[in-house]
This record gives structure tokens, sequence and C-alpha cells, in this order.
């Protein structure tokens, strides 16, 4: 049988999603070494979308099948239980066997937070970047339209990103102020390696005054990364989740 699951995760700890060859802490092979105690047998999971070393998971979806019997509930309370203190299992549902967490996602969101203060964070350090010096959240709002639709974004694209091409369509890109905090909230149907940071890392001079709102459609035009701003720290960033289409039966928050 097919199952779905959502789960969060603090990332501050783990070396990023992907399970590593050389034994390192990764969120997928804490979870599925969960997964697998609680079914008795090794499994393996596949997600909505792999985070980098230290970004965070609001609502991570991955699959996973197996053979034995066990209750949504034993599922649901038996991995929670065997994980980290800073992952754990948001709801856990069957699902039809044509069900791929990754393909089957139509959209997937972030958020980046910025802490803009003279000084540094402390009780949100691990969830926010800091960002001294004042940021006009309204230009980097403009400036981000510029970058609406469906585009090929190798401008913004890490150089070990490993998908066969580069244009995605990008859906949302607003940037807003709280009070002493920035937030930049993206949505696109996928995204590149270190997509979200290198944006965000190329919105922060244009915040600072230091490049026009045009700078970001040259980047975009130019399609050349070392054009553009650096990539932003990680422990800003938050995968809020995938979004799928509503005949899957997922909770709310990830059905569109």
């Amino acid at each position: 049988m097919r199952y779905a699951l959502g789960i969060e995760y603090d990332g501050t700890d783990f070396r990023g999603w992907q399970r590593l060859g050389d034994g390192s802490a990764s969120l997928q092979g804490a979870l599925e070494a969960a997964l697998s105690f609680v079914a008795g047998h090794p499994l393996d999971v596949v997600c909505a979308g792999r985070t980098d070393s230290g970004v965070h998971g609001r609502c991570q979806v991955v699959h996973f099948d197996s053979h034995a019997e066990r209750s949504e509930y034993a599922w649901l309370m038996g991995t929670a239980t065997r994980l980290p203190r800073s992952m754990t299992v948001r709801w856990v549902q069957p699902v039809p066997e044509d069900f791929h967490a990754r393909f089957a996602a139509r959209a997937r969101r972030y958020r980046y937070r910025i802490l803009n203060r003279r000084v540094r964070p402390a009780l949100d350090a691990r969830f926010v970047a800091w960002e001294r010096l004042l940021l006009d959240a309204n230009a980097m709002h403009t400036a981000a339209q510029l970058l609406l639709g469906e585009h090929d974004f190798s401008a913004f694209r890490s150089s070990q990103c490993q998908a066969a091409h580069a244009r995605r369509d990008l859906q949302q890109l607003d940037v807003t102020r709280h009070d002493d905090e920035v937030h930049v909230s993206v949505q696109a149907n996928a995204f590149l390696h270190h997509m979200v940071r290198n944006l965000v890392g190329s919105l922060l001079p244009i915040g600072r005054g230091e490049k026009p709102m045009s700078w970001m459609r040259e980047l975009l035009d130019g399609r050349d990364r070392s054009l553009a701003g650096p990539t932003a720290a990680p422990q800003g960033l938050l995968f809020i989740g995938p979004l799928y289409p509503a005949h899957w039966g997922l909770p709310a928050e990830v059905t569109l």
C-alpha cells in the first residue's frame, strides 16, 4: 500500500534532505529509519522537493510503500516517537498507487525571513537571516514582479544544479515588511537548486539601494549566474510545502 505523509522540521542540524553515502545526518535518512522501525522492514521515501542544509520545512510531503498492516495512528505516532526532536509527523494517509509526491505536485511554496535591524538575532537565530542595513521592501517587491511568469532562470541557478533545463514558471514573488522583519514569499511550479536563496541574494542589493529595480530583469535576461547577487543564508528559508490537485484528497494545507 502507498501512503502520503506530511512532516515539519528544523533543518539546522541536518546536511539537507537527501540521504548521503557518508552517513551524515539527513532528513531523509532520519525519516526512513523511523518509518522502517514502525513497518518492521526497510523502506524508502520520495519527497515533494529536496531542501538544502540548514533549510526548514513546514509541511514537506513524502510518499512510501509498505506491505505492513498498520493503522494511520500507528504510522503517525510510532514514526513521530522515533524521530529527532527537530522533526515531527503532521499527518499520514493512504493514497492511490499512482500518487507521486514529486511528480503529482503542481506548485511549491517557500518563505524567506530577514530580520532587518541593527543587532543580530538570538532567540530566532536558527530561523531568520540577518540584515543590519535598512531594506526598502517596496523596492524589492517592485523589482521582484519583473520576474513573474515562465522564464529561463539560469541567473539564479546553482552551478551544482542537476535539472535538465532552467525554465520555471514563477507564480508569486512577494516582498513584505512586518515590523523589523522582511518576508519574501515565493511560489513556482518547481525550483532550481538554490533558486530561492539566489533570488533573495539578488533582491537584497536593491533593498539596500545599491542596485536599481531594473537590475533584476537585466539578470534574468542575461542568464549569467556570476553577475547576480550571492546566495542568501540558508537559515532564513522555510519550505511551506507543495500543492496538489484536489482529487488526491490530501489535507487542505497542501491542496490547490
